[in-house]
């Protein structure tokens, strides 16, 4: 028997989309200037090439992080990122079991999915520090440095601009890392591609 849950309305999807794309583009114009030499030997795409697409990028990033938050604020969909108190600790010790040594013995899902609880509470953690800590802090430091004027020049005695461009840089490998994560535990449905499907039904599927 298969129980299909509507949990990934149509706006969600188109804003996953969007966001999926425009990360990838941001990790490939970004690694191309990271390790551009002077002469460009390194660039993957010119280098000037890969700042305007990595700006524009950026912008369209950010509006459509705005979507998103605008969206949580309109809809339910704000519930699934609530963290609660009671039980945190033991709740994620036991959703990391699950997944370092449960799942391969085909253990029964410690918090299986409702419509009340889409994340267990690992996703729910990681998703809340990389939507609402991550990228706030990826987005504001990259306009500090589409923007260097509106920096502080010196924060006790290191460069602002250099600061912000550590930050910047550190957190989008973090957030590079947490998708690869995230595309991997995609994969973790009841088949490798049934979480992805999600994402163009609106349905979640498994089978009880």
């Amino acid at each position: 028997m298969t129980r299909r849950l509507y949990l990934y309305p149509v706006w969600i999807r188109i804003w996953h989309v969007i966001n999926a794309i425009l990360f990838l583009i941001l990790i490939f114009t970004g690694v191309s200037m990271q390790f551009a030499g002077s002469g460009g030997e390194f660039s993957l795409i010119r280098f000037d090439q890969a700042v305007a697409w990595h700006n524009v990028s950026a912008i369209i990033l950010t509006f459509n992080y705005v979507v998103f938050i605008i969206g949580n604020v309109a809809t339910t969909n704000s519930r699934h990122y609530r963290i609660k108190k009671e039980n945190f600790w033991a709740d994620l010790f036991a959703q990391l079991k699950f997944y370092a040594f449960g799942m391969f013995k085909k253990e029964k899902h410690p918090f299986p999915v409702t419509y009340e609880q889409k994340f267990n509470p690992l996703q729910k953690i990681s998703y809340v520090l990389a939507m609402y800590v991550g990228m706030p802090v990826l987005i504001i430091t990259g306009f500090g440095l589409l923007f260097p004027e509106i920096l502080v020049q010196q924060f006790f005695g290191v460069s602002g601009l250099l600061i912000t461009d550590i930050l910047h840089i550190t957190m989008g490998f973090i957030l590079s890392v947490f998708m690869l994560i995230h595309i991997y535990t995609c994969t973790l449905g009841d088949k490798p591609a049934t979480l992805f499907k999600s994402m163009i039904s609106g349905y979640h599927e498994e089978h009880e």
